[in-house]
């Protein structure tokens, strides 16, 4: 970063274009915002202060936005958000972020590589970075894909409680991932139509260019609610269709024992005469009656397709 203190004598002078990547910044570093550049104090606020949600602010000589890239998570199908924070003049550009942006060391990489990469203007600049911006959504946008097609298969041949956790870990991911993505698409429509005094004709063209692919993520992202809503619906469909198979298994069963204890009970009854006690073969008569009246039972079953 150039020096602070040749910041004022930079901005002053009409053939400079100045840029200022303020990556984790200090108390110090970050009082430049005032001192240097005079934003506004709601700006700086907004600016230093962790926002959900993007946002555009027109100042007349310089616009204020708050826009969120993402990266990937800790595990497949799951995704952070950077926030990226915008002053854009004239003649400067400044970028505020706590978090390393991939897109804007990227930017940062092919200036310092060639001088002439800011010739365009602060406006190219900008767009450059929030093209890269939103093309890192799409590496994310294919593990969702990858995620949502692995979770089907395992949803009907081996549902488990983790499928079902990560399920919903899915679904609240698609649905952070619409919160943040949507209202950004909204941002660049305005970047791409609305006259704004910092944005060259010409540029608005290119913004067009960041929203059609916005446009895009959006709708990838809402459609992820259907199939997530879909993978729930078919978890639910197969748990209760095992459910019914075990629970016709066990009432078969019940059925089968019952008139098998309704024997068992009157042979284990405390009379004294009763006539087969003393009957030699009582005992594997009865257990033969027991196996007929069982087999005779699974046969029904069987040929009223019940089982």
């Amino acid at each position: 970063m150039t020096d602070v203190a040749a910041l004022p004598g930079l901005l002053k002078d009409e053939t400079e274009s100045v840029w200022v990547d303020l990556e984790s910044p200090t108390e110090d570093e970050a009082q430049i915002l005032s001192t240097v550049f005079n934003f506004h104090p709601l700006a700086i606020e907004d600016c230093i202060a962790e926002s959900h949600l993007p946002k555009l602010d027109d100042f007349g000589d310089y616009l204020f936005l708050v826009l969120h890239g993402a990266r990937r998570g800790d595990n497949l199908g799951t995704f952070k958000t950077v926030e990226l924070n915008f002053f854009l003049g004239r003649r400067y550009l400044v970028t505020y972020h706590q978090q390393l942006s991939r897109s804007i060391n990227r930017t940062k990489e092919r200036c310092l590589k060639n001088s002439l990469a800011m010739s365009r203007g602060m406006d190219f600049l900008l767009y450059e970075i929030l093209d890269g911006t939103v093309d890192y959504y799409f590496p994310i946008l294919d593990d969702f894909d990858e995620v949502v097609n692995e979770l089907e298969q395992e949803a009907i041949h081996n549902p488990s409680k983790d499928t079902l956790n990560r399920i919903f870990s899915l679904k609240r991911d698609g649905m952070s991932l619409r919160r943040v993505t949507s209202p950004q698409r909204e941002i660049l429509n305005r970047l791409s139509r609305d006259p704004f005094a910092v944005i060259n004709k010409r540029t608005a063209i290119y913004f067009r260019d960041v929203y059609d692919h916005l446009v895009r993520i959006a709708d990838l992202a809402e459609s992820y609610k259907d199939l997530t809503t879909g993978l729930l619906e078919a978890y639910l469909s197969v748990v209760s269709n095992r459910l019914n198979e075990i629970m016709k298994l066990l009432t078969v069963f019940t059925a089968v024992m019952m008139p098998l204890t309704v024997i068992t009970g009157i042979y284990g009854m405390n009379f004294k005469d009763i006539p087969e006690l003393n009957w030699n073969y009582g005992y594997p008569f009865t257990i033969g009656i027991m196996a007929i009246i069982a087999a005779v039972m699974l046969g029904f079953f069987r040929w009223k397709k019940w089982i």
